[in-house]
């Protein structure tokens, strides 16, 4: 039955049969749709894989380009760095070594100024302990000077005898002078000798220059100071040790003096001597330059050979006053005493002495008297003016009658004296004449006394001559004045100016 279905059924089966085979093929479309599809979209997937694929791999070539680079770069940079490193340290090493050069410099500098400064520490320590010991020496040379011996000296005693026998008294004085001159002193001790002799008195008058105060030294060390800067700073001696190192100097160069000039000399020649000891100084108050007398005394041959001056604990100012000399009480600040004998005298013939004031009349004329009784008044009335006078002998006295020394040590001095005993004015040529006997003798002044008067020529040299006029006016009131005389003068006339009381 089925065999004979219908038509429609076979239509409709048909029908349906071509529906299920439209729907397979619509289906078929639609799945060969569907695969196309996912075949388009696997595609495009793939691609999109691909093109992922290739992105990530040109973002992998990038990256890898990127890194190359950077590491290439960092590289670069490294090697730069490394570079700048490497000079970096050559830098700091120059810049260290540099460093420890100047501290090596540096420390070897101030190790040179610290061997410098103890170098210099030490020069000022010697040259204090060397100025030091040159104090010392020179204490022990001051301390010494009359120990210390003078070796024999009668070689020089034989050179001074055969002075005296070829030129006398005169050759004999400038013979002790170059015998003294001839010994060796120390340095600044030893001074100027002047000599003159008196063979009536058998004395040698003896002037010794003495040093000045600046001998003593005025320190008494030398220290090192170490301050900033260090020094040698000198420690002063006290005024009182200065003053006495002085006047024990003074003293033992006196006594040392005495002591060659009596070896020099002969005993038969010389008995004594009269001692000056004068020191070359300026008067601080004035400038001026004077010549203090220190010590002045007159002893003999045996009176001086008591001493032992070889002791050493001879004292020698004491031994001065044993002598009785004559001592500056303070001889560092140049105080002057009275020299025993001022000038040489021995160069002027002595005459001996008179006393004429005894035997005058009560009221005697000056122009009677005896010449001689006359010069010897003119002596006597200076001595009561405080000089010390003598009348010289009449032949070759140089037209010198008396010679008078003034022994003030400052003001005082030689003074050559003519008495003219006339009736007539004096010459201007008489007093020219004293006044070239004043230089040729080196004395002070000269003085003329007269009983009669002067004319104008002279009482205008006279000042400008070292030259004093006394007219018989002036010698009338002397002689009244001072030895109580009333003296006149019996001239034949009346002299110009004068009055009539003048006479009488």
């Amino acid at each position: 039955m089925a065999r004979r279905k219908s038509l429609a059924a076979q239509l409709l089966q048909a029908y349906q049969e071509s529906q299920k085979a439209k729907a397979a093929a619509a289906k078929r479309a639609e799945a060969e749709l569907a695969r196309q599809i996912r075949a388009s979209e696997r595609e495009a997937a793939e691609r999109a894989r691909e093109e992922a694929r290739k992105e990530r791999a040109a973002a992998q070539a990038w990256m890898r380009t990127r890194k190359e680079k950077q590491a290439q770069s960092t590289a670069e940079s490294r090697r730069t760095e490394q570079i700048v490193r490497d000079l970096e340290k050559r830098q700091a090493a120059r810049e260290k070594e540099g460093e420890q050069k100047r501290r090596a410099e540096a420390r070897e500098k101030t190790a040179a100024e610290r061997r410098a400064k103890q170098e210099a520490v030490e020069a000022l320590r010697r040259q204090a302990a060397d100025r030091t010991a040159k104090v010392e020496e020179r204490l022990e040379t001051l301390s010494t000077v009359l120990r210390t011996s003078v070796g024999e000296l009668h070689g020089l005693r034989r050179q001074v005898e055969s002075a005296f026998d070829k030129d006398g008294p005169e050759g004999f004085a400038v013979g002790v002078e170059a015998a003294l001159g001839s010994l060796v002193y120390p340095d600044g001790l030893g001074g100027t000798r002047r000599a003159a002799f008196a063979p009536e008195a058998r004395e040698l008058v003896l002037e010794v220059e003495l040093p000045a105060q600046a001998v003593v030294p005025s320190v008494t060390q030398y220290r090192f100071k170490a301050s900033a800067p260090p020094a040698v700073v000198p420690q002063p001696r006290k005024e009182s040790e200065c003053k006495a190192l002085y006047r024990d100097l003074v003293a033992r160069l006196a006594l040392r003096a005495i002591d060659e000039a009596f070896a020099v000399t002969p005993p038969s020649l010389v008995d004594g001597i009269a001692f000056n000891g004068k020191v070359h100084a300026k008067n601080r108050a004035t400038g001026q330059a004077i010549d203090p007398c220190l010590v002045s005394v007159r002893v003999s041959r045996e009176n001086f050979a008591e001493l032992v001056l070889d002791e050493p604990e001879l004292d020698p100012v004491a031994s001065l006053h044993h002598l009785n000399a004559i001592v500056s009480q303070h001889p560092y600040d140049l105080q002057p005493v009275r020299p025993v004998v001022t000038f040489d005298l021995s160069r002027y013939k002595i005459a001996p002495e008179r006393d004429v004031v005894a035997g005058l009349d009560s009221r005697p004329d000056l122009v009677a008297m005896d010449p001689i009784d006359f010069e010897h008044l003119i002596r006597r009335l200076f001595e009561k003016r405080g000089l010390k006078s003598w009348v010289t002998q009449a032949s070759r006295d140089d037209g010198i009658d008396a010679v008078a020394v003034n022994e003030e040590p400052l003001i005082g001095g030689l003074c050559i004296i003519q008495a003219k005993r006339t009736k007539n004015v004096v010459s201007a040529e008489t007093v020219r004449s004293v006044a070239g006997v004043v230089h040729d003798k080196n004395a002070s002044k000269g003085i003329v006394v007269t009983t009669a008067w002067f004319g104008k020529a002279s009482w205008d040299f006279a000042p400008r001559n070292r030259v004093e006029l006394v007219d018989g006016r002036h010698l009338k009131a002397l002689l009244r004045e001072h030895l109580g005389i009333d003296a006149l003068i019996g001239l034949p006339k009346l002299p110009p100016g004068w009055q009539t009381r003048d006479l009488s």
